[in-house]
């Protein structure tokens, strides 16, 4: 299949389009560099031997990106990745985040009808399920009101998804929420290099162990969990990639015409911020500057999947664990 990859520079669109590449798949690109550099375009040449076209476009511009249908008519499956996604940043402007990424996502979905492209898989979020009541939390475990504007965009984007797709029936559809992706490639070349200041909890731990942070602050310890650290579910970045290419060949059977599935990407193993300080002082064999500090506004105290769904439909399952995480970064 050729592949229409949205935010292919980025940290899970990059994966991604090695592991379709290592799939047997063509791959287009599109992303405007905001959260990554061109320079991710080299070291995917680098891991797979192939020079994937990126356009620099802005999503949410409706003509920039019916060219890339134009030029690449024979597009059958879409990953939508692009977005801005940093958590405590859409607090501070909404607005934008909101412009960003639905107008980014209806326009796609618009190109996608217009030009036929009959598989679409949507970058979704364990951010959907707020601060749920049970766990760990499954596809059909209710929505609680999103804790910051980004889970919000990510809420309002699989209704937006589900509302399209029942007027196109001929449509196929996956939205995947993962949990928390981390790690890098095993080559060694896809590391992630954010443009901004990271704000994700392994790369600030790498930061920490290399020197180039003094000290990581947790934000909060006094959360109800067995530590006081708020709990999250840990998933190495290439297991979250091969979730997207195993989504394209699902959707991509003949039986699979008009349908919309819903999966949970991560390990179904929870994981306190301490507990992964610790575990990354085992790997390195290094003790970590850290202190507690106060809450961070639209952090969720604890969330962890059950991807059983995914395991028996897409016949997924995570490979690598805590410790590969770490490994890879070091």
């Amino acid at each position: 299949m050729k592949i229409l990859v949205t935010g292919g520079c980025g940290y899970i669109g990059s994966h991604t389009i090695v592991d379709l590449i290592s799939k047997g798949h063509e791959v287009v690109s599109a992303d405007n560099f905001l959260n990554a550099g061109p320079e991710v375009m080299d070291h995917i040449k680098a891991c797979t031997g192939q020079e994937v076209k990126n356009y620099k476009i802005d999503l949410a511009e409706k003509d920039q990106v019916e060219q890339i249908f134009k030029d690449n008519p024979d597009i059958s499956g879409i990953i939508h990745f692009a977005a801005m996604k940093y958590v405590g940043e859409s607090c501070d402007i909404p607005l934008e985040y909101f412009r960003n990424n639905l107008n980014s996502l209806i326009n796609m979905l618009e190109c996608q009808a217009k030009y036929k492209v009959s598989n679409f898989v949507f970058s979704s979020s364990c951010s959907v399920y707020g601060n749920p009541d049970e766990l760990p939390v499954t596809e059909f475990t209710p929505f609680k009101e999103a804790e910051s504007p980004y889970a919000r965009t990510k809420q309002m984007g699989e209704d937006i998804i589900r509302d399209f797709a029942k007027i196109n029936p001929e449509l196929n559809f996956i939205l995947l929420r993962y949990f928390n992706p981390a790690g890098i490639h095993a080559s060694g070349h896809l590391k992630e290099k954010a443009k901004k200041e990271v704000e994700t909890l392994v790369p600030i731990i790498h930061e920490v162990y290399t020197g180039k942070r003094e000290k990581l602050t947790i934000f909060g310890g006094d959360y109800p969990t067995r530590d006081g650290t708020c709990i999250r579910d840990y998933i190495h970045v290439e297991d979250v990639a091969s979730a997207h290419t195993l989504s394209l060949e699902f959707l991509n059977k003949p039986d699979t015409k008009g349908k919309l599935k819903v999966y949970n990407v991560g390990t179904g193993k929870g994981i306190t911020v301490l507990e992964m300080i610790h575990a990354m002082e085992k790997v390195s064999g290094k003790k970590l500057n850290y202190e507690i500090g106060d809450r961070r506004a639209g952090d969720v105290v604890q969330v962890y999947a059950d991807y059983s769904k995914a395991k028996e439909d897409l016949g997924w399952d995570p490979q690598k664990n805590i410790e590969d995480i770490f490994s890879s970064i070091l």
